[in-house]
Parts: C-alpha cells; structure tokens; sequence
C-alpha cells in the first residue's frame, strides 16, 4: 500500500478542492469521477453563472445554515468566504459581489469555475479516473482502499467521500455516499429535499405562472398555525405553485406532504395605515376608471385580475364609489396573500439534500469519520445544509479543502 496515497470519489466542488488540496501538500491522489467530465452540477448552479460564496461574517455564515451549521465552524475558520475568493482569483478567476453579498465570477460563467479548480488539480497532479466506486476496501477499523465498478482496486490509506446527496441525479448525485458510509457502520439521517420549489392546488396560480415578485415579504404557517418561517426577498409564481429563493429558503423548514399557509405581504415597506393612504392617493389619481383599470401603479399587470377577484370587489365599479370597508379588504388582502402549500417537489428536483451521514460521528477539526481511520467526508454527503445565497457552495469548499488538508 502507497502511504500517502489518497483516493477522492466525487468530482464536485467539495471533491475537487479536496483532492487539489491533499495534492499540494504531498500526497499521491486519485481523484474518481463517474460521468464523463467533472462539476457536472456546479456548472448548472445559479443558472450556469454558480454563486460561489457570500461576502457576510462568520457568524453570517453560521446564521444561514440551519442545519448543523455549528459543526462548521472549524471548517470556516480554516478556510473562509473570503480564501475561497482569494483563492480563485489565484488561479486566474476574478469575482463580483452582487446583491445579498452574493459572490459570483465576473465572467457569469460557472464553466470558468470549474476550469479554474481543473487547473489547481492538474498543477499538483491529481489523477482523474473515470469510473464509479463500488466499495470503500477496509483492514480493522482502518482504510484500505476503493473497489471500482470494473473490479479494479486502488489501494489507499485515507479515502474521502465527496459525493454529494441524491438531488439531481443525472449529474452524478444519486446517494452513493450514504451507501459507502451506511455500510461502515455510519448512521445516515432521513434523506429530503431541501431548497425545493413547493406545489400548491391554489387555483388562481396559474393565472400568473411565470410571474417573478421583487421586494416580497412571505411568512409560511403550519396547521397548528404557528409561523415555521418567514423571509424578504424575491419569489415566483409557476404552473405547480411557488419557486423563488424565498420560497427555496422556506422549504427547509418544511415537511413534505405537510400542509402549510403561504401569507404574501406585497407592501412590505408600507403599514395597513401607509397602504390605506397610497390606495386613496390612487383611486383620487384614476377618480373616472373603473377597479380593474386603477391598480396599475400598485401592482403587475398579470395579478391585476387576480387581485380584483379575491378582493371581491365589481371589477367596473368606478373607484370613487369604493367604500371605506372595501379599501380596506383591498389593503388587507395585499397585506396578506394566501397561498394553499401542499408538498415539497420531489428530491430529484432539490438544489441540495437535506440529512445525510451523522455530523456527530464526524470530527468538526478534521472531516474525518470517529468509526473508521482514514475515512474522510467532505460537501452535501454530511448532514448539513444552508439557505440559497451562495452557503452551500462555501460548506462544499471549505469541508473539501479541511478533507484534503487533513489527509
């Protein structure tokens, strides 16, 4: 057996930072990949432009992962936000903060991200196998190698497990991880969508499929009617229900086939007492149109008629002879518009997995499984996972980077 011979099975951010990183400091690394070119996933993120990172503090970082987000705190200390950004610009890729401090390359090219992690593996030497790990070989307690779908054995004293969830499985991702992991004696938490658009029977929804909201407030209730999550940003209206990275954000904290109220604020910046003035303020600018000809200044064209329905209200009623209680469940009804939630898409639909391998059997310091010597984890595999804005990029990096480095 080589000594310093490492075997990576996953060819993704976590994977390839891992990978580059243990070849810098000496090892001999192979580095196992499945499909036929590396970052198969990382190039579809953030709609093939990949937001890398996110500019905020560690403990901004820690915030925005509600999963777990603890056990990264070692992972972040050792390599940041802000030497991940460094970083790329080291191997040719400059970036650019965009709004809610998120980081992206300045070319909006997420094949330019791969190609940069591509050249950080090639300068140290990273053998990349084409090929898909069957079996995690082990002596004892200890690492003994990878088994490949060809039968062919690499042996290997440390071995990482970079391999992603089960989200998006024609990009690779389809839970061979938990196996390698399940079958060492590692516990394998439930496995479920996580940062999902979520369906809804709501009927006037497809009326406006398409339809993106900016500025948006949204709170989401349980059927006990407790707030389980709420957030400010943008969201969209599809043919199933609801999309958008509020919405994505949302589905964390949501269990499937659970029922649940969506409560859209559309004024977010305005009091009911602020929004009853503007409403006045507009129906005395249109004084000679009717209802559905007077919110064009209030709200997009496509919820127009959506509105107008729900509000009850004649939609050729002219506006001056709208009554005090009708502008008022107007205003309320902008306050507050309801969407029935009924289920989460499916996982093969999920940007990222929720669960995964017990981080209680996972040394935060190291990556390195307390079961098996020589046995590393690294990115979406574990159970940890953070709301959209670039978090679940930085946990893949900096884990992969404190794998390789603690080879």
């Amino acid at each position: 057996m080589t000594k310093d011979r490492v075997v990576v099975i996953g060819g993704g951010p976590a994977g390839m930072m891992a990978a580059g990183v243990a070849a810098r400091q000496g090892r001999s690394v192979t580095l196992i990949e499945k499909n036929n070119r590396l970052g198969r996933k990382l190039l579809i993120t953030g709609k093939g432009r990949c937001n890398l990172t996110n500019i905020t503090d560690l403990e901004g970082l820690i915030a925005n992962i509600p999963v777990n987000g603890k056990f990264l705190y070692h992972a972040f200390h050792r390599f940041g936000n802000r030497d991940l950004i460094a970083f790329f610009q080291e191997w040719g890729l400059s970036t650019k903060v965009e709004r809610g401090g998120r980081v992206f390359p300045v070319t909006d090219r997420s094949a330019h991200v791969v190609a940069a992690l591509e050249r950080f593996m090639s300068r140290y030497r990273v053998q990349i196998t084409q090929g898909e790990g069957k079996e995690i070989l082990v002596t004892g307690a200890q690492v003994a190698g990878v088994k490949l779908d060809n039968g062919e054995q690499i042996p290997a004293e440390r071995v990482i497990i970079a391999t992603g969830g089960c989200s998006y499985p024609a990009t690779g991702s389809t839970g061979d991880g938990y196996r390698f992991a399940a079958a060492l004696g590692h516990t394998i938490t439930p496995l479920k969508p996580a940062l999902v658009p979520l369906e809804s029977p709501t009927a006037w929804l497809r009326e406006v499929q398409g339809l993106t909201l900016k500025n948006v407030a949204i709170k989401v209730f349980n059927q006990e009617g407790k707030v389980v999550y709420s957030d400010f940003g943008e969201m969209l209206f599809t043919h199933f229900g609801v999309s958008g990275p509020v919405i994505l954000s949302a589905s964390v904290h949501l269990e499937q086939d659970h029922h649940y109220r969506l409560v859209i604020d559309l004024k977010p910046a305005l009091t009911p007492e602020q929004l009853d003035l503007r409403l006045q303020r507009d129906f005395t600018k249109h004084i000679r149109k009717a209802f559905r000809n007077a919110l064009g200044d209030l709200l997009p064209r496509a919820l127009i008629p959506v509105v107008v329905n729900l509000a009850t209200i004649p939609p050729d009623k002219p506006v001056h002879q709208i009554t005090k209680a009708e502008r008022q469940r107007l205003a309320a009804l902008l306050k507050g518009l309801e969407v029935e939630i009924t289920s989460l898409r499916p996982i093969t639909e999920a940007i990222v997995t929720a669960g995964g391998v017990s981080v209680k059997e996972i040394n935060p310091a190291t990556m390195e499984s307390k079961l098996v010597k020589g046995l590393f984890f690294a990115g979406e595999v574990m159970d940890v996972n953070a709301y959209t804005g670039g978090f679940n990029l930085q946990i893949a990096f900096s884990t992969g980077y404190l794998a390789g480095s603690s080879c």
